[in-house]
């Protein structure tokens, strides 16, 4: 880590690396300082303050009397509409990640007869609505929204509060689990655990949650379906393993209507189709990573195993871009390019980033400076194809990764790396395409260790699926040509 000796030399190098807005006062407090103390040039704030008056030229604050602009006329009256809060039940559904289903789910509603909606978030009001929130039109927690699927459901809370620091409630849990055909539990964490400025110490469900999903679940002769709702991953590695848990559920903080939101995905009135946006790691993970390491790529002599799914490659609970559906879908690529040529550029007014090596490298597996070449045809579409081959009509989210070239010389290339996704409705038995446009330059370069951007020229590989999924991958290379040949399309 990286300190500076005073406020005045951490704000000339934040703004010198192109930070150009402070989310507080640090560098309105001492930025003239910084200047006065010729630490920074006053060019290098004046360059700062046109990036920022840009984008508030491009959201219109610079447009005339807001009331005559296309949403001038928006008033309270606007707000808390039947569409707006049908579209906010829409949005939680769609958020709604299925992690586990052991054909648990979808729940049948002529034969879930008893239920019981136990934890510190079953019935939760401003939890579902977390942070930076507005005023809710009104609350429809998660026992509220199963209770309109089935009459006999009782609620226990299993915890006192979310820290759950005692077990005095989890007996009537269990006595409550033990008498319905179906359990649901949600459990996680809230405000006073992730906030602003309020960090975890852990990744494990807060307290005694765990024991309480443990003897919730030893109690019951029923189903049992663990919900989480968090900003961010929970070990769930003790339920995962757990025969009598049947199906797991990510809903994050769904807001207003979270409570309805989870009824219909349960009951199977909406197909879930969310992706994890994070991994899921272990709580061992955090045991052996410092927290002000921040450093994302691995490193192998300190033991340091990398941050995120790029450069992370140990041992998860759950993928980034895991997600379940009660459909079953298929993916299969019908277009992409084989080779990919790549031409120098001839003036200076087609370089798309600064200049960073003024060579190119001959052989393969080397690298090119994105600066040094045309980037304006080098980009190509993807074609997948998408068959549903379940019994329910459902979305579906492609992800597209890419795997660079090996490149000798070129350090902290990523393992893998998102490039593109799109959602895509299929309806049962039927098969759909979907389109991924690439930007070679912008897409598929990386940046070195140095912050140096570069193409790697050699065989590269497209991956369509998250590693949960039956993945598909594709091989291309990337050569370097005189005559700037387009990039050249082949069909698997």
């Amino acid at each position: 880590m990286h300190y500076t000796a005073t406020p005045e030399d951490a704000v000339a190098l934040a703004l010198k690396a192109g930070l150009n807005l402070n989310c507080g006062t640090y560098l309105q407090d001492y930025t003239e300082k910084a200047i006065n103390l010729k630490k920074v040039e006053e060019a290098i704030v004046d360059e700062s303050l046109i990036y920022n008056y840009i984008v508030l030229m491009r959201l219109g604050f610079f447009d005339g009397d807001p009331k005559n602009l296309p949403f001038g006329k928006l008033g309270p009256s606007d707000v808390c509409t039947n569409d707006h809060q049908i579209l906010g039940v829409e949005a939680a559904m769609q958020g709604i990640v299925l992690l586990d289903n052991n054909g648990v789910l979808p729940l049948s509603q002529n034969s879930t007869k008893y239920l019981a909606v136990i934890g510190p978030n079953a019935n939760a009001t401003e939890t579902i609505l977390s942070i930076y929130a507005g005023k809710p039109c009104r609350y429809t927690t998660p026992f509220q929204g199963l209770k309109k699927y089935v009459l006999n459901a009782t609620y226990e809370p299993g915890c006192i509060d979310i820290q759950c620091n005692n077990t005095s409630q989890i007996e009537a849990a269990a006595k409550a689990a033990a008498s319905v055909d179906t359990v649901v539990l949600v459990m996680g964490l809230n405000r006073t655990i992730e906030d602003e400025g309020c960090n975890r110490v852990d990744l494990k469900l807060p307290g005694f949650q765990e024991k309480l999903v443990l003897e919730v679940s030893k109690a019951t002769t029923g189903s049992v379906i663990l919900v989480i709702m968090s900003a961010g991953p929970i070990d769930v590695s003790f339920a995962k393993n757990n025969s009598k848990i049947g199906a797991i559920l990510w809903v994050g903080y769904p807001g207003q209507d979270g409570g309805d939101a989870l009824a219909q995905v349960l009951f199977g009135h909406y197909n879930a189709g969310g992706r994890t946006p994070f991994t899921w790691y272990p709580q061992e993970y955090v045991d052996n990573v410092p927290m002000d390491d921040t450093n994302m790529r691995a490193n192998a002599s300190r033991n340091y195993p990398g941050r995120t799914y790029r450069f992370y490659s140990g041992k998860t609970i759950y993928e980034f871009g895991h997600g379940l559906s009660y459909s079953n879908f298929s993916e299969f690529i019908i277009s992409a390019p084989s080779i990919i040529t790549i031409k120098p550029a001839k003036t200076a007014y087609e370089l798309p980033f600064n200049v960073l090596y003024p060579n190119f490298a001959p052989e393969p597996n080397q690298s090119s400076d994105t600066a040094q070449v045309n980037c304006q045809e080098l980009k190509f579409e993807l074609v997948v194809g998408v068959k549903n081959e379940g019994k329910m009509d459902g979305s579906h989210v492609v992800l597209v990764f890419w795997k660079p070239a090996n490149a000798p010389g070129v350090t902290g290339k990523p393992n893998v790396q998102l490039v593109g996704f799109e959602k895509v409705e299929v309806k049962q038995g039927k098969t759909e395409s979907i389109t991924v446009k690439l930007d070679v330059c912008e897409d598929l370069s990386i940046v070195d260790t140095e912050a140096k951007r570069k193409l790697v020229v050699g065989q590269h590989s497209i991956v369509v699926g998250s590693s949960s999924e039956r993945q598909q991958k594709h091989h291309f290379d990337i050569k370097l040509g005189n005559g700037g040949e387009k990039a050249k399309g082949g069909v698997m």
